[in-house]
């Protein structure tokens, strides 16, 4: 992303809107408050899309549908605009190490987390990368300075986490190995994000077309990597197959364009904001779509966790004058 302050890697490859100058504001059909809330629902629901497409395929095969019709949506889009991909074997390079970081990874360990924790905790989990990406900026981002009420943030976070596990219990009911990989994918977005700050901005090409690379050298990277460790699916059931075309494009690519108008159109402070609904409309559409259990600890800990992660994002305001 961009030297501005910028959509949180919790977002994915949103973080790539910062890498090229703000598109040109076109005609706007929906209010933004109206896509910014279609778009908390869009990603608030993924978890539930990852948890149905589980269900008959393998995790791998999941974030490679994923991945593949992400692209495909930002490729359809791309050839409205007769746009072209981005050019450069020094900017290919770059961007299949953001599609790894930013896609592969995460999206594979989010699908495996979901074999064996509810979708609602896997979207509480993903709400802790702000809290990761504060730590990391600290030692990797000179110009992100530590503050009192930062460091704050990252603590009353973590210790939201805590709440959610259920760490008083000896963390009881809770899978480790899910959890763990849940909060292993939601650590991968602020290291990609650190990666494409430093190497990809200011990369010619539009954010789309940043992204929509991205999402096809993911698709080759989970291709090769499906076909080495999974098997061919020999059924596509009607809705784990929808939930995964769902899940690529609209969840990753119709959500990331929506993403990039409102960050030119609103800016990305508010834009970012979209991130701290995502676990609420993850854990509602868990409890009341897939039936998923809710105990006391596990709202009450999101919203520690959520109240962390927006301290993290305060920056000090500008000195005043001696």
């Amino acid at each position: 992303m961009s030297a501005p302050t910028t959509p949180r890697p919790a977002l994915s490859t949103a973080s790539l809107t910062a890498t090229a100058a703000p598109a040109t504001r076109r005609g706007v059909l929906l209010d933004w408050r109206v896509r910014f809330a279609i778009l908390s629902v869009v990603w608030g629901f993924s978890f539930l899309l990852i948890k149905v497409g589980t269900e008959a395929y393998a995790p791998f095969q999941v974030a490679l549908g994923r991945v593949l019709f992400g692209a495909l949506a930002l490729v359809a889009v791309l050839l409205v605009r007769r746009e072209p991909l981005p050019r450069g074997l020094r900017t290919w390079g770059h961007l299949s190490v953001a599609a790894l970081l930013l896609n592969t990874a995460p999206f594979s360990l989010f699908a495996y987390a979901e074999l064996s924790i509810p979708s609602s905790l896997a979207g509480i989990c993903n709400a802790t990368s702000p809290l990761w990406g504060m730590a990391l900026s600290l030692v990797a981002l000179s110009e992100d300075r530590p503050t009192r009420r930062r460091f704050a943030g990252l603590g009353l976070g973590f210790l939201g986490v805590l709440t959610v596990l259920g760490a008083w219990q000896g963390f009881s009911g809770v899978d480790a190995k899910g959890t763990a990989f849940a909060l292993l994918a939601s650590l991968c977005y602020p290291i990609g994000w650190i990666y494409v700050r430093r190497t990809l901005a200011g990369a010619p090409g539009s954010p789309v077309a940043l992204t929509g690379g991205q999402l096809i050298l993911s698709t080759l990277q989970l291709g090769l990597v499906s076909a080495l460790f999974t098997s061919a699916p020999t059924s596509f059931p009607l809705w784990p197959t929808l939930s995964v075309i769902a899940l690529g494009a609209l969840g990753t690519g119709m959500a990331l364009q929506m993403q990039y108008g409102l960050v030119s159109e609103i800016g990305p402070t508010t834009a970012q904001m979209v991130t701290y609904f995502i676990p609420v409309i993850a854990t509602t559409a868990g409890v009341l779509v897939l039936g998923e259990q809710l105990h006391w600890n596990t709202p009450a800990g999101a919203a520690i966790v959520l109240a962390g992660a927006a301290l993290t994002q305060t920056r000090p305001g500008p000195r005043k004058p001696a």
